[in-house]
């Protein structure tokens, strides 16, 4: 058998996928070297109760329709954490308190997708393809963002941590795709010497599979070398937090160690809570806390290389503003942005929030989208990472500019 049947045979043909562990991928081809501002993009699959992150406790209507479940105001027991006497910040989320009072956390409120669909699946594909309403978008936003960065390309200057290539990174452009967890920093089957050699000499020649396997396995090295320093800590006697913290701090090592990783991106889950989603203790604060944590470590963990970061924030919708009758809330529409960097004009509320009576909800039951989150990538791509109109224009099809927004001066 062939190079070409093997690979057409193990499914690799046509996707540019090449395998460097057991859950980890690259996917190799021809790009532009990094510039020192980077960007790191975390996904809410299952759309996050903005309402509960970011609460208007200051609106009546708040607690009119959220008899069990709203979170109290400021001073109560349990109560949210003043940000600026309009909203608070739900009590979980208490790690993040430094970084608004520096500064260097905002939110943008009503934020969210112009379409309309409440079907997790869609609302994903379409926040991930940058093009809400178009189905037949072929790539993802952030890989349309990585190809026109300046510079030459490198293997990891774009990473993905979990399982699967994400839609937001699938496209031309070269990505690497790492495990979360403890099987990140797990040797592949290629790191054994036997089958790395045999692969080495399938893969000796200069044609194109050659080279995308060339590339591949330099990412892989490229990762591995980077997170070594953080395996020995760990191994040291003082072991990383499990889940997101754990993530965020490796992947904070990775991009110290590893200045050619200029891009990232992870999701989470489990932020579907339509029943007992709870107040200040229960469901959706157990989910907020580690969250919370892994980004304030995260920004520490970055150290100076945070003054040169913004993190997103983002969920593919939020919920209803009324709670249903299993003390939960069901999908809705405008949800909250949050933003953090060392750049990024915080300590304030973004967005034209225009308060929660009926008068002003979307079909009567949910927050409205009054700030696309394209405005807010846009924006932040335009002033953080330097892009023209043109290419914003290249990135999202119909958009020029990053509207009036002043995140970034």
């Amino acid at each position: 058998m062939d190079r070409r049947t093997f690979i057409r045979t193990m499914g690799f043909i046509g996707t540019g996928l090449i395998p460097i562990s057991q859950s980890a991928w690259a996917i190799a081809s021809d790009t532009p070297s990094p510039t020192q501002r980077k960007l790191i993009v975390i996904f809410l699959r299952g759309a996050v109760d903005g309402l509960s992150v970011v609460i208007p406790y200051s609106d009546a209507s708040y607690y009119r329709l959220r008899p069990n479940i709203a979170i109290p105001r400021p001073g109560a027991e349990g109560g949210a954490i003043n940000l600026d006497g309009r909203f608070g910040l739900h009590p979980a989320l208490a790690s993040l308190q430094p970084l608004w009072q520096a500064r260097k956390l905002a939110f943008i409120h009503a934020a969210g997708s112009p379409d309309p669909s409440r079907s997790h699946f869609d609302a994903q594909d379409y926040m991930e393809s940058g093009t809400p309403g178009r189905k037949g978008t072929a790539d993802g936003w952030l890989n349309r963002l990585l190809a026109e960065l300046p510079g030459v390309s490198t293997p990891t200057r774009a990473v993905s941590i979990g399982p699967v290539m994400p839609r937001i990174l699938s496209g031309r452009a070269s990505v690497a795709n790492i495990a979360s967890g403890n099987a990140a920093g797990r040797p592949s089957v290629l790191d054994r010497s036997q089958v790395g050699d045999a692969f080495a000499r399938l893969y000796q020649g200069d044609d194109k599979l050659a080279r995308t396997y060339q590339e591949a396995q330099d990412s892989h090295k490229e990762v591995m070398a980077s997170m070594e320093e953080e395996m020995r800590a760990a191994n040291g006697g003082a072991p990383l937090p499990n889940g997101f913290p754990q993530d965020a701090a490796r992947l904070a090592s990775l991009m110290r160690n590893n200045a050619n990783v200029q891009l990232a991106f992870m999701a989470l889950g489990g932020w579907d809570t339509h029943a007992n989603q709870g107040t200040a203790k229960g469901q959706l604060a157990n989910r907020l806390e580690p969250l919370g944590q892994g980004l304030e470590l995260l920004a520490r963990r970055l150290d100076t290389l945070f003054q040169q970061t913004t993190i997103v924030v983002m969920s593919e919708f939020g919920r209803t503003v009324r709670q249903n009758g299993n003390n939960g809330t069901d999908h809705g529409h405008g949800n909250a942005v949050w933003v953090l960097g060392g750049a990024i004009n915080g300590g304030k509320v973004y967005g034209d929030w225009r308060g929660l009576e009926e008068s002003h909800l979307y079909e009567n039951r949910d927050v409205p989208v009054t700030t696309d989150f394209r405005q807010i990538i846009a924006h932040i791509a335009e002033r953080h990472l330097r892009l023209s109109d043109a290419q914003l224009g290249h990135i999202f099809p119909g958009m020029s500019g990053g509207g009036n927004l002043h995140l970034i001066s």
